[in-house]
């Protein structure tokens, strides 16, 4: 088997998604930050119809995400643990 048969038989479909693999919910609307997309949204994506999917990723750059204030990241965490 030569390296294009081998990956016919491992490549697939996958499914569109708009993951930017930034997942974190917003706990005031509930809204991944990184897709826009709602728990309730995530968790069926994978068996959403394609137009169900298309939908809903149209609508995606019209929701607000809520940034919220930034806690200084990683030097602000070591920052507080040394004191």
């Amino acid at each position: 088997m030569n390296s294009n048969e081998s990956r016919k038989v491992w490549s697939r479909a996958e499914i569109e998604s708009p993951c930017t693999n930034v997942c974190q919910i917003d706990p005031d609307t509930r809204l991944c930050l990184g897709c826009a997309r709602s728990i309730d949204e995530i968790g069926a994506w994978g068996s959403l119809s394609a137009e169900a999917r298309r939908t809903i990723m149209a609508e995606l750059p019209t929701r607000q995400i809520s940034t919220g204030k930034r806690k200084g990241g990683r030097a602000a965490r070591l920052k507080r643990k040394s004191v």
